[in-house]
């Protein structure tokens, strides 16, 4: 199957080859598809005049862009916490919340007692959405089981819904989200089951490409992340991590030390801690709809990070607790006004950062002849205008491996 775009008012593609931040745009350009990958990129009406496609698009007046990319999100959980929002609305803390049973803790109560073909359905429904914002690959934890039979539902779920419908999904081990119920009084066999337990089983099964853990203050020390993370890399999984968000813990150096593909949160991270990211090129990706939902004032040092030459990525976050939404381009807003990233930092941010952080940089990514097919075409004059008109869906057409996914 081939598909022609034609008459691109405006395309934007980061610049691989100028660096982070840089963009190539182009105007009034053509784009052929085919067998899912980019074929072509036209700049002349005339060199359209031997083409044959089976399809033809007019996106006169319209924006491509790469499609998004969310390399943290949390999508694989039962019930809702809106109850908790009202709380922090009336003055709770999450921290406060978490520490009298709710939270993560909440979460999993909830996600052990639905069954795994009901959690499915329901997180069949939650990802649609990231297709209307212009997202097309997600990479997706879980985190809500805490035991090796929920924890192994939840991935499960992942692998299955990854080959059932478009949006491509990237799967996390997350079993050291938070010590369970049935562990607060014995974190160390929590640890153990962990390391000598579910690792090796999700390995073996080949169910997850990625383990992570919450490393923070009241949940999972340093030397405590240091032998799931360095257990899981013995296994053959990748380590990422929840890093130094609710206080400078030390988790970005580990980050560094042990060479994780990413640390992610980072709002109260160390200038020593940049510093160990940078010399490590582990990917910082901030979450700035966390801060923004949890209501706190104090948000990530981005521009610390590009000034010390880490390649900054952005994300939703999405989760039932402290991020609760699939708008990807309300990030680009906020990560704007907060993190004050400008929108071709944005853009890398966003498209071939989190593409690199799954090692995915050479399929996805940018828009260049030979790269899959994954678009987003919105209705922008300009790419300032992104960030600038906030709080609505600018999406008029997601494209996945060549074929139009989602359309207004």
């Amino acid at each position: 199957m081939s598909l022609l775009l034609k008459n691109i008012s405006r395309l934007y593609t980061p610049d691989v080859s100028a660096g982070y931040g840089k963009v190539v745009e182009k105007h009034n350009v053509h784009l052929l598809i085919d067998s899912g990958r980019i074929a072509a990129i036209f700049d002349s009406d005339d060199a359209l005049q031997n083409v044959q496609a089976d399809a033809q698009l007019d996106l006169s007046g319209k924006t491509v862009l790469p499609g998004f990319i969310d390399a943290h999100t949390h999508p694989v959980f039962w019930k809702t916490r809106e109850d908790e929002f009202i709380m922090r609305v009336q003055g709770k803390s999450y921290e406060e919340i978490a520490a009298a049973g709710g939270g993560i803790r909440n979460s999993v109560r909830a996600f052990r007692q639905a069954s795994k073909e009901a959690i499915k359905e329901v997180t069949r429904q939650r990802i649609h959405p990231f297709l209307s914002f212009g997202v097309t690959t997600i990479e997706a934890k879980s985190g809500y089981g805490l035991s090796t039979d929920d924890e192994i539902k939840a991935l499960e779920v992942i692998n299955e819904l990854n080959a059932e419908q478009p949006l491509d999904l990237v799967p996390t081990f997350l079993g050291a989200h938070e010590v369970p119920d049935e562990y607060q009084n014995d974190r160390q066999a929590y640890v153990d089951l962990v390391c000598n337990e579910m690792i090796p089983l999700v390995a073996e099964r080949k169910l997850a490409k990625y383990c992570d853990v919450f490393c923070e203050e009241g949940v999972f020390t340093v030397e405590e992340s240091r032998k799931i993370l360095t257990t899981a890399q013995r296994y053959g999984l990748q380590a990422r991590i929840h890093a130094d968000e609710l206080s400078p813990f030390g988790g970005a150096e580990l980050a560094a030390e042990i060479g994780a593909e990413t640390a992610d949160h980072l709002v109260q991270i160390s200038d020593e801690g940049i510093k160990a990211l940078a010399a490590a090129g582990v990917i910082p990706i901030l979450l700035p709809g966390t801060t923004f939902f949890l209501g706190k004032d104090r948000y990530a040092p981005a521009r610390k990070m590009i000034e010390a030459g880490c390649e900054v990525a952005i994300s939703t976050d999405f989760n039932p607790g402290s991020s609760t939404t699939q708008n990807f381009q309300l990030m680009w807003t906020i990560g704007a006004l907060k993190l004050k990233m400008l929108p071709g930092e944005l853009l890398w941010a966003s498209t071939y950062i989190p593409a690199k952080s799954l090692g995915l940089q050479d399929t996805l990514g940018s828009v260049e002849v030979g790269k899959q097919a994954d678009l987003v075409v919105l209705d922008i004059p300009n790419l300032n205008y992104l960030p600038y008109h906030y709080g609505i869906n600018h999406t008029v057409m997601t494209i996945k491996k060549g074929e139009v996914v989602y359309t207004v």
